[in-house]
């Protein structure tokens, strides 16, 4: 059996066993990523009923569920994924890379006053498992997502965002600060401890 097979044999025994993809069947949650969000949320209170909400790197839709039950029938949710996802109840999908200027513009246009309350992003590349190939990748895609963020959030509004610790991060923590008041690292306890994966959340767009 190769390295890399004994690799995807040992992740797949890994997720089977996961308490968070049990409860995720459960709960109906599309995948185990839900209880990232509800976490950071019950720590930072970002979703609330009647906000504006905008998911990158959507699929396979665990985000945007919890973001939308949370904001309810008078908020919106806006996700987006190069991948197709299965519909949501309340949630406007909008399949494409974010940033083509065509499917940038169908996210603005669904926007109804222009400007959103939250954006938030769990994306990330296809790893190699190659550190020097994959941070730069991963750094690419959170840069393109404060990018949109800062196009489409009012004063005031918040940003939460995947991040991989690694060559480019505090350049990017200080990129953040200069744009929002307030910036908090977070490890939700449903991210796999091996992981270098740590959520950012920004609040307080100072426009």
């Amino acid at each position: 059996m190769s390295t890399r097979s004994k690799s995807s044999q040992k992740w797949l025994q890994e997720h089977n066993r996961d308490h968070y993809v049990k409860q995720a069947q459960q709960d109906g949650y599309r995948s185990r990523a839900s209880y990232k969000l509800l976490e950071i949320n019950q720590k930072d209170r970002l979703l609330y009923p009647g906000l504006v909400v905008v998911d990158l790197g959507a699929a396979p839709g665990g985000w945007s569920q919890v973001a939308a039950k949370l904001v309810g029938p008078k908020g919106k949710v806006i996700a987006s994924d190069i991948l197709d996802m299965d519909s949501i109840v309340d949630v406007n999908f909008i399949l494409g890379d974010f940033t083509d200027p065509v499917v940038l513009q169908r996210i603005l246009g669904s926007l109804e006053k222009g400007l959103v309350d939250l954006v938030i992003s769990d994306m990330a590349p296809n790893m190699s498992g190659m550190k020097g190939i994959d941070q730069p990748k991963v750094m690419y895609l959170i840069e393109l997502a404060l990018d949109l963020a800062t196009q489409v959030l009012k004063p005031g509004g918040n940003f939460v965002v995947k991040v991989f610790h690694g060559e480019g991060f505090d350049q990017f923590m200080f990129e953040l600060k200069k744009r929002f008041k307030r910036v908090t690292v977070r490890k939700p306890d449903a991210s796999r401890p091996r992981s270098r994966e740590v959520y950012v959340v920004a609040k307080d767009f100072k426009n």
